[in-house]
């Protein structure tokens, strides 16, 4: 049976879905709405139920916490069921998994690890299918020349740059925010003077 638990962390509430073998088969970025998450887990998984995490997963959630609270820990010892993605997704996640909290690699680089710098459009994609983000730390990943890349979360690349910041990683600045153009100043139209 597929189980998950929310849990709350300093940016809001996170959460894990873990199978009978008590590996993880998803985990949840934090929102403030723990309601997302909730439906983002019943969506993906269908007949999933809410639970008491197994005390095997209890220093996954202490782990997810204290990276939102900014400490340097790694999460490499935590069970994944690594069976349910792609071998080339797997061989990805192994990789971006190594690099430490507060540091980036290029999906370049990343490809270049994987014997191809023509796979960097892949590992990207891979990345993008992530089943557990924070955990497979997809948002350390960065496009070449400083640039950010994609982000498939909520939030997309603020999300990522929130986490990184959060790392202590030097990132750029979040994207600006959308607006639509100022409609162009026009000089008032002279008014008469109505005690003239």
């Amino acid at each position: 049976m597929t189980q998950y638990t929310l849990f709350e962390t300093e940016i809001g509430w996170a959460g894990i879905a873990w199978n009978d073998r008590h590996r993880l088969v998803g985990v949840h970025l934090p929102e403030r709405d723990p309601g997302n998450n909730r439906r983002s887990f019943e969506r993906r998984f269908p007949g999933i139920v809410e639970g008491e995490p197994p005390e095997s997963l209890a220093p996954t959630i202490e782990g997810i916490r204290a990276l939102m609270r900014g400490e340097k820990v790694d999460l490499l010892d935590v069970p994944l069921d690594i069976g349910r993605v792609p071998d080339f997704n797997a061989r990805v996640y192994e990789i971006a998994r190594a690099i430490p909290p507060g540091e980036t690699l290029t999906y370049g680089e990343i490809a270049l690890k994987l014997g191809d710098k023509l796979l960097a459009r892949d590992v990207g994609a891979a990345l993008g299918q992530n089943p557990w983000p924070i955990v497979v730390p997809c948002h350390r990943v960065t496009a070449a020349n400083g640039k950010l890349g994609g982000f498939s979360a909520r939030g997309g690349v603020n999300t990522k740059v929130k986490l990184l910041a959060i790392e202590g990683a030097k990132v750029l600045e979040p994207a600006p925010p959308k607006t639509t153009p100022a409609p162009p100043k026009t000089t008032p139209a002279p008014q008469a003077d109505l005690f003239g």
